[in-house]
């Protein structure tokens, strides 16, 4: 056992009566209501949030709306690179911090809240600062044919869009939260955050960051609470953009509402069931250990991993016997131990949610290893493979958004392609194999916005990241994020 003692600036700030952060302070909330934040592995409560109305809501979309128009629209492009840098820095010194901060709210294990949440975050935070001297229009020489000798010129310029409404899930709330921060504070947008009511505590502390790195007050506002909340943001007449990541009925209902307010922008990060498919060439022995942890990194709750694994037949039982036998030797235990490989569902929804569909298997005799909550405290289920009835069982369509994964055979290319594009969603898909040759006939077939070919579901800034189908509109990362931050504005010259 090697469980990693609590930092007593973390106690402290867990100690906190928290209210939401407008205008670079904390102001208390309008109601006395406060949600419970519990360890998910523990169900013991943790610290308390408040939950905004639309007072709240209002009062940060003001505060943003201000400093748009009278501090960060005109801060230049190279000190906005400047101080999201200086931030990339603190979130650095502060780094256990925030690991121990997400890992006590999420369950995600802390070497993985180190490694990946903490450390990725500080990449991104650095790639999108280097964007902000980059962002740019064109000129261009119109045909207007000339009557008097006059001439014509034209040119093009990006300016940003103004408040952003910043929707973020419980999964990797620091992280996501730092793309949609990142992507508006470089184009000269401003934001207002609004956590899940389950993962709030790492993006409270950002802020406080954000503050010391120099960011000024109102660029960065954030209000706690649970959908109602975000309701009130969206509806805002001052929201110039709504960027949400979470689940497809909601992100349905979003744009919905998004646009029905004067077409407001709004871009979309949603789920999918992902597809991996496993080629006749393929090396079991050689792909499996990165094949199980991009499928059951953070026990499976993260957007772009497979759900549904297609093997090749000539490969089928071996696959399955040696994806069972990793399983059974995966050790679950505390997110804080140090040895863990395997922690709990991040929180009692979600973890019910996951459980209907391990019944569901086990009533159909479709369990092939794991299917069973662990008894005892926490929200821990077993790791879980699962044979399909077919390409229409339920299991095989809708997301579980956890550790239960699909199998299926396949024979031929035909028959991979059409079972791999049988979903409404398109996320992210990968192909498992040496024949590259292969894969690059097969890539353009996939109805996916991201193909990873013998790997998947980790994401590079440089690499844009989005879905198409169901799970989404809009791209993230990448120079692709500008457009969806910033008006082209186009400007014509007759002298």
């Amino acid at each position: 056992m090697s469980e990693v003692q609590i930092l007593e600036s973390v106690r402290q700030f867990m100690a906190r009566q928290h209210g939401h952060f407008v205008h670079g302070k904390w102001i208390a909330p309008a109601t006395s209501e406060r949600i419970e934040l519990l360890n998910p592995a523990t169900e013991q409560v943790i610290a308390t949030i408040a939950v905004g109305g639309q007072e709240e809501v209002e009062q940060a979309v003001q505060s943003a709306h201000d400093a748009f128009t009278n501090d960060w629209a005109n801060t230049s492009p190279y000190e906005r690179g400047v101080k999201l840098n200086k931030l990339a820095d603190l979130v650095e010194q502060h780094a256990e911090e925030l690991a121990q901060l997400e890992t006590l709210s999420t369950g995600k294990l802390i070497n993985l809240s180190r490694h990946l949440e903490v450390a990725q975050s500080v990449v991104f935070l650095r790639y999108f600062a280097g964007w902000a001297t980059k962002i740019h229009g064109q000129t261009m020489q119109p045909s207007i044919p000339s009557m008097n000798g006059e001439k014509y010129t034209a040119y093009t310029v990006r300016q940003p869009v103004g408040v952003v409404a910043g929707i973020v899930p419980w999964n990797f709330s620091l992280m996501i939260g730092i793309w949609k921060i990142g992507s508006a504070l470089t184009t000269g947008c401003t934001i207002v955050i609004k956590p899940s009511e389950f993962a709030t505590l790492t993006l409270l502390r950002l802020v406080e960051l954000a503050l010391e790195a120099g960011i000024p007050a109102g660029v960065i506002n954030v209000v706690t609470g649970k959908g109602d909340t975000g309701q009130h943001l969206i509806h805002s007449s001052l929201v110039k953009k709504v960027s949400f990541t979470g689940s497809v009925p909601t992100g349905i209902a979003i744009g919905k509402q998004a646009m029905s307010s004067d077409l407001t922008r709004v871009s979309l990060e949603l789920g999918g069931k992902n597809a991996a498919a496993i080629l006749a060439d393929a090396c079991i022995d050689e792909i499996l250990p990165t094949l199980l942890q991009a499928t059951f990194v953070h026990q499976g709750q993260v957007c772009a991993a497979p759900e549904r694994f297609f093997i090749h037949q000539s490969k089928y039982d071996e696959f399955v016997q040696k994806v069972s036998g990793a399983l059974q030797q995966l050790k679950i235990g505390s997110p804080l131990d140090e040895s863990s490989m395997f922690g709990p569902l991040s929180n009692q929804p979600h973890f019910d949610k996951v459980k209907h569909y391990l019944h569901l298997a086990q009533k159909n005799n479709q369990v092939i290893s794991g299917g069973h909550a662990i008894q005892g405290t926490g929200y821990f289920v077993e790791p879980t493979l699962l044979k399909v009835q077919g390409v229409d069982d339920p299991l095989f369509l809708e997301e579980t958004f956890g550790p239960v994964v699909d199998v299926i055979p396949f024979t031929s290319d035909e028959e991979l392609i059409a079972m791999m594009n049988h979903s409404r969603f398109g996320l992210t898909a990968s192909l498992w194999t040496n024949d590259l040759a292969k894969a690059l006939r097969l890539i353009p077939q996939i109805e996916a916005g991201s193909i990873w070919v013998n790997m998947h579901t980790f994401l590079d800034p440089s690499v844009p990241f989005g879905g198409i189908k169901a799970s989404g509109v809009g791209r993230e990362f990448s120079d692709a994020f500008i457009e969806d931050y910033t008006e082209l504005k186009s400007v014509m010259i007759r002298y």
